[in-house]
Order: C-alpha cells, then sequence, then structure tokens
C-alpha cells in the first residue's frame, strides 16, 4: 500500500522548514538574485535541488547510513565542502573591495553571457549541496519517522521527490523575491556590501563546518 496523503503532507511541511532553514545555499541564491538577476538566481535554485536530488538519492539507498556512521568520510566530505565555501566567500570579498562594488547583472539578459552566468550559478548551488553532508544526516534522521517496516521503495522515492520539490519551490521563491529588488543592487553602494555581507557570512559557515566536524 502506498504511503499516505496524510503523511506526505506532513512531511513536505518538515522538509520545507528544513529547506527554510538559513544556510550556504540561501546566501548563494540570494547573491545571484541579486547581482545578476531571476534567471541566474533560478539557475542557482536548480543547482541546490538537484544537489538535494542526489543527497537524497544517497539516504533512500542507504549511503547516508554508511556515511554517518563513517567519522572519518564524513569529515573529509565536510572539509571539502568548507573549502568550496571559504572559495566562494573569498571571491565574493575580493568582489566588494572592486570600485564598482563587484559584479552588476548588465550580463544577465540575454545571450551567450546569460548562459554563462546561469551554469555558473547551478554549478556553484549544485557543488554546495552535495557537499554538504549534513544534509544527508539530516535525511537519514527525518524519512524513518514518515516510513514504516511495510513502506516500499516507492514510498521512500515519493518523500524523497517531495524534499527535492519542496527545495526548488522554496529557492525559486527566494530567487524570485529577492530578483524583484535587482534595480537596487544597481548601486555600487548596494553590490559593495551585498558581496561583503555574503563573503563573511559564507567564510564563517565555512569555519563552522570545519569546528563542529
Amino acid at each position: 500500500m502506498m504511503i499516505g496523503l496524510e503523511v506526505v503532507a506532513s512531511y513536505a511541511g518538515v522538509a520545507l522548514l528544513g529547506a527554510m532553514s538559513p544556510g550556504p545555499d540561501f546566501a548563494l541564491v540570494s547573491r545571484f538574485a541579486a547581482l545578476r538577476g531571476r534567471a541566474a538566481g533560478l539557475g542557482a535554485a536548480v543547482g541546490v535541488a538537484v544537489g538535494m536530488a542526489v543527497n537524497t538519492a544517497a539516504a533512500v539507498v542507504g549511503v547516508g547510513a554508511a556515511l554517518a556512521a563513517s567519522p572519518a568520510v564524513f569529515r573529509a566530505i565536510t572539509l571539502a565542502g568548507a573549502a568550496y565555501l571559504c572559495h566562494l566567500g573569498v571571491r565574493s570579498l575580493l568582489a566588494a573591495r572592486a570600485a564598482d562594488g563587484g559584479p552588476a547583472a548588465a550580463d544577465a539578459g540575454t545571450g551567450a553571457g546569460a548562459q554563462d552566468v546561469w551554469w555558473t550559478a547551478f554549478r556553484q548551488g549544485l557543488v554546495t549541496n552535495v557537499l554538504n553532508p549534513k544534509s544527508i544526516v539530516f535525511l537519514v534522521a527525518l524519512l524513518p519517522q514518515f516510513l514504516t517496516d511495510r513502506s516500499t521503495w516507492a514510498d521512500k522515492a515519493l518523500l524523497g521527490a517531495v524534499t527535492v520539490l519542496m527545495v526548488l519551490a522554496w529557492f525559486t521563491a527566494v530567487s524570485l523575491a529577492v530578483g524583484a529588488f535587482q534595480a537596487v543592487f544597481r548601486r555600487p553602494a548596494a553590490r559593495h556590501v551585498l558581496n561583503a555581507t555574503t563573503g563573511l557570512v559564507l567564510v564563517a559557515l565555512a569555519l563552522a563546518l570545519v569546528l563542529n566536524s
């Protein structure tokens, strides 16, 4: 028997709350949407969702449990994720030092430049999420609360799909909301503040990952 609609709805609410918790994904999507426009923000959002799909698949097939039980592997992935966040943070801080406050949205319109920005946003969203093993650990702890011994692979796949949809829905909303204020970030002072703030947040998150791993 397939999992009940009430269970799916309850799980969707919890998954949405998990997606809404502050973290590097939020900082990344917001920065792309503010500086490069809604399309770039959506690219980052799709990348985050695809990354979550990878992590969800790992949790469903049991890789997540093995990861959680292997401190050495968990720490290695965590350190790789921290290094990547630090890399992105430093780049953002360097952009903030530029005279114009960092990249503007001029290349976010149409053509090859816009495609390059979209794929860059997608790639950064994907890698940031995949290299966050805490996403897998979260799912390993969450999924069993909504499954039983009689749950099928179809049930697990359904909840996995719901997880990805909630992540995509939330970050799509973030991208559209932040992108609505894109005109504000055409001002060098606003870009300077955003790049500096994002850079500091990403570096701080990287340090937190290292200290808590």
